[in-house]
Formats: structure tokens, C-alpha cells, sequence
């Protein structure tokens, strides 16, 4: 490390300490961080100044001595603009705290192709202008294949190709903002507030399909950007349903919602032949099962080649959860070596349908704060 980098290092040492830790004494901050108290107190006092950290008032006494002053990361102090491009019929937007609270939500009907950019700055100014604090950035959560500048290589949904979305919101909002891929954003959400261990895999289902990887705690990118572009993976030699790529039978034109669910209202419309409401729920319960054993197909090799443990799915829960969930653990069972691989775990995420908005809000605390 260079000597003019290391008082940022150690800032962020401080930031993270705090975040994860809660409040403690400055000399709890030097036995934790391995900083000199001088360097403590002076990083501290240069935080209290910047208002990220506040005093909290004095630890209880516990024996003679002055009592020890407490100081915490300020979490209401400042604010964080999060956005999420990844539903199927809308944008949704949050307002949210340090550590990851929403106190403002937003949501506006998905625009036209021509008016995405638009109506994200919109959005953004709106939350901007309820945020009642300091803003320290926006982060972005959208389909598609995103470089480390937010410059969106791919998202054919939304007809972009080699666009910097990261430069254009920055320009019109006059702050700092992040874009990365929905999944990607999702699973350092699934990290810091949802208890994943280091090596995890996220499935993202929304409009596409996408996933989020995790190993040794570091997120994997790909020497393309491309990494956990599972969507695009065919699942079957069978033919199948014409993908948006055009290609047929990719995962994405089996699971994402759009799909899934068009196929669910196309089979439930059919007579049921005068086997009542059984038949209809075998019909579910098929269709589900069928696009849980095509996403296992395309989660085996991953499994097999990382050697993951932990698979976490974010999406509507009364389409994965239940059937579709239990064919892929099925099928990852059937696929890979059962020595290592039988105690693969696929649960639901419980951050429900905030964690692209609160992965966006990780994706700010780190290129702001070094907080992750």
C-alpha cells in the first residue's frame, strides 16, 4: 500500500469495524483495528467532522476509572438512493439508511424503451428530494451485462448495447452513482444483511434471469463482465420457448416471470377434463417442477466445478418457492457427486424484494465508504 492511500484504508478500517461491530470505545477500535489510538482518535475526530460517526454517550462503569466514551457509525446521518430496474412491470426505488433500513419507497409503471433513462432520473430525483439528509450516492441494480464503469454491454430488453447508464444518470443528478447487474447487486445484499457465507451463488428471477457469485467473499466478474449470465444457458435438448437472445430453449425463456407465469395462465385456462381443482394444481405444480429441473441443469456444472454449498433464490416467492425449488435440489442431487454435493442447500432469500435495492445500497457504502 502507498502511504498516501493508507489513511483511506484505514478510514474505511474504521467505517467497517463500526458497521459490523456497533458501538465500542475508541480503545475497543485500537485492539480491534490493530491501529494506534493516536491514529484512532484523529481518524475518529475526522469522521465525527464528516458526520459519518457520533458519539453515543458513556459506556456503563464497570470498575474505577473515567468511563469510556462510545461512538458509532452515524446511520441516520446520511442517506442512500437505491433503484431497481430488474421487475417485470415496474421500477422500484428506496431511500434507505447506512445500514441498509428503507424509509421512503417508490415505485413507477415500467416507461417505453425510449423513456428508461428518463424515468430512472425522475425516480431518483424524487427519492433525492425525500431523502431529508445527505445523499452519499445512488446505486443502480439492472438486467444485463455491466462493465466496472456501469457502462451496459447488453440488455436486450431494454435495446441497450455498449450504453453508459452510470455516466448519463451521474450527469443529470450531480452525484455519485453506481450501476451494476440486478443479480450482482442482490448478492452483496444477501452478504452484508442476509448471512451468506462466503461462497455463495444467487439466482435473481425477474424479467431475465441472472445470478450473482461470491467466492472467498469476493464477487467474481468474469474476464468479460459476464460472469453468472446463466439466463442464456440452454437447459434442454428438447426444444422450448423462443428466448428474447433468439435462441430457443435458454433457462431465461423457461423461468423468468414473464415467461413462467404466461405458461401458468396458458395451461390453467385449459378444461380440466372434469377432474376439478386437483387437476389445476397438478398443472402448477408440473409446469414449476419442469422449470426448477432446467434451472438444476444449469446450476449442476457451476455446483461441480465451485463447489458451492449454498444456492440462494430471489424472486416471487409463490412461483419459487415450493416445487420449483425442491426439482432443482433434486436435480443438482441427481447431477453432481453425492460425496461433496448432497448437502447443497437452495433456500429463499428473506430480503424478499428489497435486496436489488439493498444490494444497491452496499454497492454505495463500499465505493463511498469501503463498507461492504
Amino acid at each position: 500500500m502507498l502511504p498516501e492511500h493508507a489513511r483511506g484504508h484505514n478510514r474505511s478500517l474504521v467505517l467497517q469495524t463500526l458497521f459490523h461491530q456497533g458501538a465500542m470505545s475508541r480503545a475497543d477500535l485500537s485492539r480491534e483495528t490493530g491501529l494506534t489510538r493516536v491514529t484512532i482518535s484523529d481518524l475518529v475526530a475526522e469522521l465525527i467532522a464528516d458526520g459519518f460517526v457520533v458519539e453515543k454517550g458513556v459506556r456503563e462503569a464497570s470498575g474505577p476509572g473515567k468511563p469510556a466514551i462510545l461512538v458509532d457509525l452515524d446511520r441516520d446521518g446520511h442517506r442512500i438512493v437505491g433503484i431497481d430496474l430488474s421487475d417485470s412491470d415496474f421500477f422500484s426505488g428506496a431511500v434507505l439508511t447506512l445500514d441498509g433500513s428503507i424509509v421512503v419507497r417508490r415505485q413507477v409503471a415500467l416507461p417505453a424503451a425510449d423513456d428508461v433513462v428518463a424515468a430512472v432520473v425522475e425516480l431518483a430525483r424524487e427519492l433525492v428530494a425525500e431523502s431529508h439528509a445527505p445523499v452519499l450516492g445512488i446505486g443502480v441494480g439492472t438486467p444485463g451485462v455491466v462493465d466496472e464503469h456501469g457502462v451496459i454491454l447488453t440488455a436486450p430488453h431494454f435495446g441497450w448495447a455498449g450504453f453508459d447508464l452510470e455516466g448519463a444518470l451521474q450527469s443529470a443528478l450531480n452525484l455519485p452513482v453506481l450501476v451494476a447487474n440486478d443479480a450482482n447487486a442482490a448478492v452483496l445484499a444477501e452478504y452484508t444483511f442476509g448471512g451468506a457465507g462466503d461462497d455463495v451463488l444467487l439466482v435473481k428471477v425477474g424479467r431475465g434471469v441472472g445470478s450473482g457469485l461470491l467466492a472467498g467473499g469476493q464477487p467474481m466478474r468474469g474476464s468479460r463482465n459476464a460472469a453468472g449470465e446463466i439466463g442464456h444457458v440452454t437447459v434442454g435438448t428438447d426444444g422450448g420457448p423462443l428466448c428474447v437472445c433468439g435462441k430457443v430453449g435458454c433457462l431465461e425463456a423457461w423461468l423468468s416471470v414473464p415467461a413462467l407465469t404466461a405458461r401458468l395462465a396458458a395451461a390453467t385456462a385449459q378444461p380440466d377434463g372434469g377432474e376439478g381443482d386437483a387437476s389445476a394444481d397438478d398443472i402448477r405444480d408440473g409446469i414449476l417442477r419442469d422449470a426448477g429441473e432446467r434451472l438444476g441443469i444449469a446450476l449442476a456444472p457451476v455446483v461441480g466445478v465451485l463447489d458451492l454449498s449454498e444456492i440462494v433464490l430471489a424472486g416471487p416467492p409463490e412461483l419459487l418457492d415450493g416445487p420449483l425449488a425442491q426439482a432443482t435440489v433434486e436435480t443438482l442431487r441427481s447431477r453432481t457427486l453425492a460425496q461433496f454435493h448432497d448437502g447443497v442447500r437452495v433456500r429463499m432469500t428473506e430480503q424478499g424484494q428489497d435486496i436489488v435495492l439493498r444490494g444497491a445500497a452496499v454497492m454505495v457504502l463500499s465505493g463511498q465508504l469501503g463498507v461492504s
